[in-house]
């Protein structure tokens, strides 16, 4: 009885329900988001870096490229934003919302007037004609400027990409100031509240003409003076924006996406979160003065973390970061992942490993391989086009089944996806939204010793290679140079102390010359330098 209250009182341990963890740092800040103790997002932000996605930019048309169906926009920055033409035309609510009809104040039954079929509707009002891709470079000349967001950072050597379909995310709601469509999110299943939501964005929101409102999933349950006040707080904001952009000059930026902090109580702090852990005061402080102006009750849940360990290694979740990196990916039932992560598309293998083959195991593994994967996708931030190789299984029931653990658990990622189902060959494609740079890209750099190739030679091969540049010296020198010192890697001097030493004293007797070999541990091992042991000069080919 006892422990059973003291179990409901006492302190919840750290493996327990969803947590989000803030580590603050001079130069970066990172946030780690645990759902049962097991990391299924981590971001970094450090104080040099500048995240565009979402800022909202004043540009001027610098150059349409009809054969792209793109434009070339400035906005500021030492590459400009491509634009396509389809991102310039007032885009139609996605898959994942459903459409509502306007009714009610601010309504003006705008939408109910344009319905599809019904004789007699819109009757004495002008059609609006629908904008198309051709129209685009018309609307939109060399030299004008135009207001757009930035949708994808710029990635490698592909600068930004932008839109003119501006949104505001709030905390329940996206306001888009440009477009007159209200929606839900499909991901509120329950019915009632689904109803509820319509009553509400149909009767009790007063969207002015012109905007549209889109309720993101969080708003399920949620009272109507939360969608009142959050509604309010965008249409201040985008007024700000407004009246900026009219009084600036272009290239400028008008609105900048807040930092990870404000991005964190805005879209990651929802009532399925039951703890924030944070280690700056300050920025604690900061956060319960953002989540009081939404929600008074989640203060509670912002928690000052006090330790002498840091605090990500005391959760535990720094381990889990640095598992993050390796190529290799361990499964529970003994099996693993191989990820690559290229330019073009991040390839997956799946392997049994340890797992013994059979039918149930390979299926056990599987599923849940595409756990990890949906896991690791959100967790390393990766994108774009993404291929699993699963293990062979020969029933078609067991695919969907590993199919259909795949699809519900990318429902928990933010970003979109999309994902068909196993092919005859074993194969899963998918494609997850890319925003920005990958957590590796981020973090780190191609190694300058092997190029990014992610290997370095062999001994025995630089043994090889050595032969072949010794003899290359010696042919060309003619002579001049018959005493050479040579400097490797400790590596490659124990191949040719112990295997290719003959080798190095048949080059000497063939060119009537003298080879010293010396070794140097701060080498790496593909560095090696070849010098006249009279000058001391190196020896260039």
């Amino acid at each position: 009885m006892f422990s059973k209250i003291r179990k409901f009182f006492g302190p919840k341990k750290l493996a327990e329900g969803n947590k989000i963890v803030v580590n603050c740092e001079k130069l970066e800040t990172r946030v780690a988001l645990l759902e049962q103790g097991s990391l299924e997002e981590y971001t970094v932000e450090r104080v040099n870096d500048e995240n565009i996605v979402g800022s909202i930019f004043k540009g001027i048309v610098r150059n349409i490229e009809p054969g792209l169906n793109a434009m070339f926009v400035d906005i500021g920055f030492e590459k400009n934003a491509f634009l396509h033409f389809w991102d310039a035309i007032p885009e139609a609510l996605d898959a994942g919302l459903e459409p509502i009809q306007r009714g009610g104040k601010g309504g003006g039954g705008n939408n109910q007037n344009q319905g599809v079929g019904g004789k007699g509707k819109g009757k004495g009002r002008p059609k609006k004609r629908r904008i198309q891709s051709k129209d685009i470079p018309s609307l939109y000349p060399v030299g004008s400027e135009v207001l757009v967001q930035v949708t994808k950072g710029p990635i490698g050597t592909k600068g930004p990409r932008i839109t003119t379909n501006i949104s505001l995310p709030g905390r329940y709601m996206v306001l888009m100031p440009r477009n007159d469509q209200l929606g839900i999110s499909r991901k509120i299943e329950d019915p009632k509240e689904r109803a509820r939501l319509r009553k509400i964005m149909g009767e009790k929101l007063t969207v002015p003409d012109k905007m549209g409102v889109i309720l993101r999933t969080v708003s399920a349950g949620q009272k109507v003076r939360y969608f009142v006040r959050d509604l309010a707080i965008l249409l201040d904001e985008w007024d700000e924006i407004d009246e900026k952009s009219a009084e600036c000059k272009a290239p400028a930026c008008v609105f900048k996406e807040p930092d990870l902090i404000e991005r964190t109580v805005r879209d990651i702090l929802t009532d399925e979160i039951d703890e924030v852990l944070c280690d700056d005061a300050e920025s604690v402080e900061r956060m319960k003065d953002l989540i009081g102006i939404i929600s008074r009750r989640s203060k509670k849940k912002i928690q000052l973390f006090q330790s002498p360990t840091p605090i990500f290694e005391k959760l535990g979740i720094q381990r889990q970061i640095d598992d993050a990196f390796y190529r290799q990916v361990w499964l529970p039932s003994g099996g693993y992942l191989v990820i690559d992560e290229t330019e073009a598309m991040i390839a997956v293998d799946v392997n049994t490993g340890r797992a013994k083959n059979q039918d149930k195991m390979i299926l056990q593994t599987n599923i849940e391989a595409a756990e990890e994967v949906a896991r690791q996708l959100r967790l390393r931030n990766i994108g774009g086009l993404i291929v699993v190789d699963f293990i062979d299984m020969r029933a078609r029931r067991d695919q969907m089944a590993v199919y259909k653990v795949m699809r519900e658990r990318l429902r928990n990622d933010k970003a979109k996806t999309q994902a068909l189902q196993i092919s005859q060959l074993g194969l899963m494609e998918m494609t997850r939204q890319r925003l920005n740079e990958s957590l590796n890209i981020t973090v780190n750099e191609p190694c300058h010793y092997c190029q990014g190739r992610g290997m370095v030679k062999s001994a025995e091969s630089m043994s090889v290679e050595l032969q072949r540049r010794i003899n290359g010296v010696l042919a060309k020198g003619e002579g001049s140079h018959s005493e050479l010192v040579v400097i490797l890697h400790p590596d490659v001097m124990e191949r040719l102390r112990t295997h290719d030493g003959e080798l190095f004293v048949e080059l000497e007797r063939r060119h009537n010359a003298r080879l010293t070999f010396r070794s140097d541990a701060s080498y790496y091992r593909e560095q090696v330098v070849i010098a006249d042991a009279k000058t001391q000069k190196e020896i260039r080919e």
